[in-house]
């Protein structure tokens, strides 16, 4: 008997998240936020229409990407923070040069199985581990970055 049901494929595992900006991989990551995006609303009221008010569209909002990981020995992701900022940004004519990119999920075999394409990136905040000799977290970094959105790649 054959069976024409449906078949649920399991999530993948969403532990491992490359990111890279044009072409040039800035690392692995632990956790990815602010994959999102939100479309404002305007009210209009309308006179006599007292059983709802019309809500329009406006513009939409993508939040900062937040990027988590172990430190490692590369400096790819603080090297692209300096050329953005201070004397890296001052060399440039004081210009950032926005990037395009992309956060790649891979499964437990290394596979992407899903994309998201930015545009017009750039890192505003670096942060490094908090060191305490007493502590027994794992030494992570972040990296903020903001962008003109983002859509969704095979």
């Amino acid at each position: 008997m054959a069976s024409n049901q449906a078949r649920t494929m399991d999530p993948p595992f969403s532990g491992q998240f490359v990111f890279t900006v044009d072409g040039l991989t800035i690392g692995t990551f632990l956790e990815v936020s602010g994959l999102s995006v939100q479309i404002d609303t305007e009210e209009v009221v309308e006179g006599g229409q007292n059983q709802f008010t019309h809500k329009l569209p406006k513009q939409m909002k993508w939040p900062n990407l937040v990027l988590k990981r172990g430190i490692t020995d590369t400096d790819t992701l603080f090297e692209w923070f300096a050329k953005c900022s201070g004397d890296g940004l001052e060399s440039a004519g004081n210009k950032i040069e926005r990037r395009h990119g992309s956060v790649q999920l891979k499964d437990s075999t290394g596979k992407v199985v899903r994309r998201w394409d930015f545009t017009e990136a750039f890192p505003v905040k670096w942060s490094g581990p908090k060191l305490a000799a007493t502590s027994k977290d794992l030494a992570t970094e972040e990296l903020e970055v903001c962008h003109c959105g983002f859509k969704p790649a095979k």
